[in-house]
């Protein structure tokens, strides 16, 4: 591979001809050339020559050098001839369309860090031996360009070219125009030397976009979906053209996806930059001018779009300021792609000055992309079945690069090979749920094997799990969606008797996807107070819809209850809560559950809008033995203990049945021997007290 440096020494050889041909100019015009203390004093001879010199102040252009004595410039067309691979400075010029012009200016600047014997050439030329560096005279001088020429006075405007691109900078403001310095950052120096090490501004601020194989977009089962039109679209335009886009996500994520998607479609890098971790701007003093506090802000974004131009990338910014006009407007290049991703919809008094930002919606995030699971595990394949495990999380390219890694240094940690079980608890960490404030949150520790059911619920709660698993193909890329803004959610109501499994059926479906089950807290919802109850439900809804959990409402009919005439103010705001519910259901993507003891008390329009209804029947005597048996599965029992007889005489339900075998196991731990058939009877007999039911004090099997 060749030095990049290389074309830099051999630009710097040429420019060192023509120093020394300045050189014996102004040796061959100056009395004061021979004298060693050049520069330190003005003798009379050197004040007569100065009065006597040309008003120009240029030197006679040289070969192939613009005439640019006759007012101002016209704008420089780039070179077109294709680079070589190792010249950086002729890539870095064609790739920001720089003119010949500009780059010769730059080259002049940059010399002294490249050469330092350029340095007291310099110091001669600009007859001061402590200004070591390039003058906006001297680089005109150099460039064969009158001083007085406002094309060439131009170039060094904050809006050319070379200043608005933060490839030189103009130092010394309190000087006159002519004698200010230039010098070439030190990042625009490492890179044209080859170094691409992000500029040290930027840490913590900003990183590498993961860069998505095109092999991301599959389906959890591995299948292939189409490429959405709307992405294909941004991607081509990426392509040719640079864009400012806003994308406004339904979920946290979604934009940042997209905006990856969409730049891989294209071809194009990307910078991420994460405002929020932004350090706070040191405050200016309170008598500073505004223009110093607008000056001490704007610098890294300014060296954010510096870096983005060296290295041919775009920017993508995700969760927005609170006030994100500055960053907008500051972001914005005609040069430069730039990606915005916000939840909020777009308001155009960000961008009071200057052109909006074309304004996208962003598609939802899918559940399950098995491509981007695979590229951000590595190499090779789990030992387990990965689709179904990755199946239920909606979690973008950041989110599942972040799991994974968590995943294997917790199996490293535990010292075994990773595990489905590592890789669904890392997901879960993800979704870091604000929730808990109106929820309990329940790890679930139960499965298939601990439901005893009927066929026909438990086949119900099976499909509920495949509607879970699959609502994006099915409702997406079958469109099988009933528009209307109408999301993707999965909603199913769990009715039956107290005891039947209702809760411990949410938790079995919660673990089979690998989620966590969230149980809300209803008194922590309902509220006295007008309108307070619709806030505190859209704050549960909203911080569900952004995080990859089972949120169950349970005895649901407090607050999902039947709409009743209005004959009062309470039954107008009670109605209106009912209103609410219907149409936050119907926009919700997340996965709820609702229990009842009584279904006729749940409304019948929130009925039309479930995907499911299970109902949890009674069990009869064959399932209460079932359950009997279950419960006293881990239990010691005594050798003759049979329970055929308390399923057979006590009509209870399975939570019931579960505390008979609690309060059974308790005395049998107090007499420190295995739990007996009067155990058993006693607790029978226990919970058909506390339900209000008869007791022979002499029933016996």
């Amino acid at each position: 591979m060749s030095d990049p440096s290389s074309p830099l020494l051999e630009r710097l050889a040429e420019l060192r001809e023509r120093v020394a041909l300045l050189v014996e100019q102004r040796s061959a015009t100056d009395p004061t050339a021979a004298d060693p203390m050049r520069g330190m004093y003005l003798t009379d001879d050197a004040v007569r020559h100065l009065l006597s010199a040309r008003t120009t102040g240029a030197y006679p252009p040289g070969p192939d050098e613009p005439d640019a004595a006759e007012g101002p410039a016209e704008e420089e067309e780039p070179d077109a001839s294709e680079p070589s691979d190792d010249d950086r400075l002729h890539w870095l010029a064609h790739w920001l369309r720089l003119g010949p012009l500009d780059t010769r200016i730059l080259l002049i600047a940059l010399a002294p860090d490249l050469d330092r014997t350029f340095e007291s050439l310099y110091g001669y030329l600009n007859d001061d031996v402590t200004r070591r560096r390039a003058t906006v005279a001297l680089a005109l001088d150099l460039c064969g360009v009158p001083t007085h020429s406002a094309g060439g006075r131009a170039r060094f405007h904050p809006a050319a070219r070379l200043l608005a691109r933060g490839l030189i900078e103009v130092e010394d403001p309190e000087r006159p125009f002519l004698s200010r310095s230039l010098r070439v950052p030190d990042r625009v120096v490492a890179h044209l030397l080859g170094d691409d090490t992000p500029d040290p501004a930027l840490d913590g601020t900003v990183r590498l976009l993961p860069y998505l194989p095109a092999d991301a977009d599959t389906d959890a089962d591995g299948t292939a979906h189409p490429v959405d039109p709307l992405v294909a679209r941004l991607g081509e335009q990426l392509s040719v053209r640079a864009l400012t886009v806003y994308l406004r996500e339904h979920r946290e994520g979604e934009g940042l996806a997209f905006a990856t998607a969409a730049l891989r479609a294209a071809g194009v890098p990307a910078l991420h930059l994460v405002p929020g971790e932004r350090p706070e701007p040191h405050r200016p003093e309170e008598d500073a001018p505004a223009e110093r506090a607008v000056a001490e802000r704007l610098p890294p974004y300014r060296e954010l779009l510096r870096e983005a131009r060296l290295t041919g990338r775009a920017i993508v910014v995700s969760s927005l300021p609170e006030r994100p006009g500055e960053l907008i407007r500051a972001l914005t290049a005609n040069d430069v792609p730039v990606l915005l991703a916000d939840p909020r919809p777009y308001d155009p008094q960000w961008c009071d000055r200057g052109r909006d930002p074309i304004v996208l919606d962003a598609p939802r995030q899918r559940t399950g992309d098995l491509g981007a699971w695979r590229e951000a595990l590595g190499p090779g394949e789990p030992d387990f079945d990965l689709a179904p495990v990755v199946a239920a999380y909606r979690l973008g390219p950041g989110g599942i690069s972040r799991a994974s890694r968590a995943a294997q240094d917790l199996a490293a940690f535990e010292g075994t090979g990773l595990s489905a079980a590592h890789l669904r608890l890392a997901a879960r960490q993800q979704s870091a749920s604000g929730l808990e404030r109106h929820a309990r949150r329940i790890r679930p520790d139960v499965g298939w094997g601990d439901l005893v059911l009927p066929d026909a619920p438990l086949a119900q709660l099976r499909e509920l799990v495949l509607r879970a698993q699959h609502r994006d193909r099915v409702l997406g890329d079958w469109r099988l969606s009933a528009g209307g803004g109408r999301g993707r959610g999965v909603v199913a109501l769990f009715a039956g008797d107290s005891g039947t499994g209702k809760t411990l059926s949410a938790e079995v479906v919660a673990g089979e996807l690998g989620l966590d089950l969230y149980v809300v807290q209803l008194p922590s919802i309902v509220d006295k107070y007008v309108g307070e109850t619709e806030k505190n439900l859209e704050r549960i809804f909203t911080e569900a819809d952004r995080t990859d959990a089972v949120l169950l409402f349970d005895e649901a009919d407090a607050v999902f209850g039947k709409r009743s005439e209005v004959s009062s103010s309470n039954d107008r705001h009670a109605n209106m809560e009912s209103a609410y519910l219907l149409q936050r259901l119907e926009s919700f993507d997340g996965i709820a559950l609702l229990t009842t003891n009584l279904r006729s008390n749940i409304d019948d329009a929130f009925t039309r809008r479930l995907d499911l209804v299970v109902d949890f029947p009674f069990p009869d005597e064959q399932q209460r033995l079932a359950l009997w048996r279950h419960s006293l599965a881990h239990v010691p029992c005594a050798d003759d203990i049979d329970p055929a007889s308390c399923a057979a005489d006590f009509e209870l339900a399975g939570g019931s049945i579960r505390s008979a075998v609690v309060t059974a196991a308790y005395a049998a731990a107090g007499r420190g021997d295995g739990v007996s058939s009067a155990d058993l009877l006693a607790g029978a007999q226990r919970e058909y007290r506390k339900a209000g039911r008869l007791v022979l004090d002499d029933a016996s099997w």
